[in-house]
């Protein structure tokens, strides 16, 4: 890889991952538009782990009061609502990872095209911007679901095990679907990424030890950072801008996007 490129992607990466308009679908542009090669398995494993790094790092007092709560219920302080969002946490990620673990090959080998990528990420944005219309008279937070909520937006979040249906995109919209605020949506969407990113770094990384491929560390080192930082950049952004600009920004974007690779694949 060159500098450009490690730069470009790794930006790219950082701001996409938790955004919803889907990271796939905008990874995929550059190597169709510019010819680049695949970044390889370093760089993945590089990009992933500064986007984890980010989110631990935004919701640090939040992940902290989060695992105390879910140890000291097993004390004499019992349950409390800290600790019952800590199992929807865990609860929300099981979907994704036993329906990831069963078809991560069929999706590597037939569904990571441009005209899979332009449909889904043209379906599941104009999905995204119907749920942000529906009008909830008494909104939840993430504090509020139940187990019924849980697991249809743990297993809306397999969805996105399909290129360019966007994890975050699919989870907020599952979440106001159901009823959430887009704070509530987004923030449950983003704890929900700490454990799934954490487990597919660490799947990536099996494959890097049995790979021989060499590294370039310092192109590494600057993926990792660049990701990191674009990612916490993002989130706190999105965070502070969604209550006021709501979703409809990025349903237009996808839909553009969407459009753009429907002409690169009917240009091939």
């Amino acid at each position: 890889m060159t500098w450009l490129e490690a730069f470009l992607l790794a930006v790219i990466q950082g701001l996409t991952e938790f955004l919803p308009i889907s990271s796939s679908a905008h990874l995929i542009l550059p190597s169709q538009l510019l010819g680049w090669e695949d970044q390889g398995l370093a760089f993945d494993v590089a990009v992933h782990v500064g986007s984890l790094v980010a989110v631990v790092t935004y919701f640090h007092k939040e992940v902290w009061q989060l695992a105390m709560a879910w140890f000291k219920q097993f004390g004499a302080s019992g349950q409390s609502r800290d600790s019952l969002l800590a199992w929807a946490v865990i609860i929300g990620v099981i979907p994704a990872g036993v329906i990831g673990y069963l078809v991560n090959d069929y999706v590597e080998l037939y569904l990571r095209s441009i005209l899979v990528i332009a449909i889904t990420t043209l379906l599941f944005g104009v999905l995204l911007g119907w749920s942000d219309k529906i009008s909830h008279p008494q909104p939840i937070t993430e504090y509020q679901l139940t187990f019924k909520h849980i697991l249809i937006i743990g297993f809306a979040q397999a969805l996105a095990l399909i290129p360019g249906t966007s994890r975050s995109g699919i989870t907020m919209t599952a979440g106001r679907f159901l009823g959430m605020t887009r704070q509530a949506s987004a923030r449950y969407s983003f704890l929900l990424s700490i454990p799934l990113i954490l487990a597919a770094g660490a799947f990536k990384t099996l494959e890097l030890a049995e790979s021989p491929q060499p590294v370039d560390w310092w192109v590494i080192f600057v993926g990792f950072a660049l990701a990191a930082v674009s990612a916490y950049v993002c989130i706190a952004f999105f965070l502070k801008l969604i209550d006021k600009i709501g979703m409809m920004p990025f349903v237009i974007y996808r839909l553009g996007l969407g459009m753009i690779l429907l002409v690169i694949y009917a240009m091939h």
